[in-house]
């Protein structure tokens, strides 16, 4: 059964990052939810309940990027590749994603939050595309945290599906191939008004990106974090917050740094 979770509006205080820092928030943070099987195995307990344990760890990492003044969270709900697995865990994310979105909508509209969907209609559940349709259009008009869910999402499929509609445009004469650039490409992604990714976040230790948003985070920073996602949280969300606003981002420019060599 799923726990309580703090509500935001709460104003539960931010300890680990400071005052000065909080212009330096980033606006778009992304999240592999990653470690809920092996969560769940640790403990003898089948993988499903590790996905039923990261529930609790989203709305509470919803909470705390509400609380911490971030704009848009992204979070690998289901890759395209996920439906390798088993069709019984198949069959059980296909369910659970669709009782978490009736469930928690009424929550998330009370905070706020706009939910908004990418990924391929393709396969995806009938019933969980309605539920996340429902929700998108519940939480239209919030103007808080924009809360996307990545269902049936590849950064590879994404590219591809890109790459077809600025095709189809450019045989109807509507592009000039010759004209084509990176901003004419990312206006054909899923959802080409949300900023970049400025904040990639990969729970349980792993250290790879797995196809996820791989336009968006092309200057992302990266950080990898030992806990599963079912332990991962708003103290958490805050501690990695507090290191990415003591790092610097240069996109690709530099700054001489000249060592100060007297004495050496």
């Amino acid at each position: 059964m799923s726990k309580r979770v703090p509500d935001p509006r709460e104003n539960i205080s931010l300890p680990e990052i400071g005052e000065g820092d909080r212009l330096s928030i980033p606006q778009h943070i992304a999240i592999i939810m990653d470690g809920n099987g092996r969560w769940a195995n640790q403990r003898g307990l089948p993988r499903t309940a590790g996905h039923e344990a990261g529930e609790d760890a989203l709305m509470d990492t919803i909470a705390g990027a509400i609380e911490a003044g971030v704009k848009v969270l992204s979070v690998y709900a289901f890759s395209t590749e996920n439906w390798k697995r088993s069709p019984a865990e198949v069959k059980f994310l296909m369910g659970y994603s669709r009782r978490v979105l009736r469930s928690r909508c009424d929550e998330l509209d009370a905070w706020n939050v706009r939910v908004r969907w990418s990924g391929r209609r393709q396969r995806l559940w009938k019933s969980v595309i309605s539920e996340l349709e429902r929700a998108a259009a519940l939480t239209k008009d919030n103007t808080g945290l924009t809360l996307v869910m990545n269902l049936n999402y590849g950064g590879q499929a994404e590219l591809v599906d890109a790459a077809r509609g600025l095709a189809q445009a450019a045989v109807r004469g509507e592009i000039n191939p010759d004209r084509i650039t990176e901003k004419t490409l990312a206006k054909y992604l899923y959802l080409p008004d949300l900023p970049e990714v400025d904040l990639l976040i990969r729970t349980s230790g792993e250290q790879r990106i797995s196809n996820y948003m791989l336009w968006q985070i092309a200057y992302a920073e990266c950080v990898f974090v030992p806990e599963a996602w079912p332990d991962f949280g708003r103290e958490n969300l805050w501690r990695v917050l507090d290191d990415y606003t003591h790092r610097e981002r240069r996109f690709g420019g530099a700054v001489d740094q000249v060592q100060n060599l007297e004495g050496s």
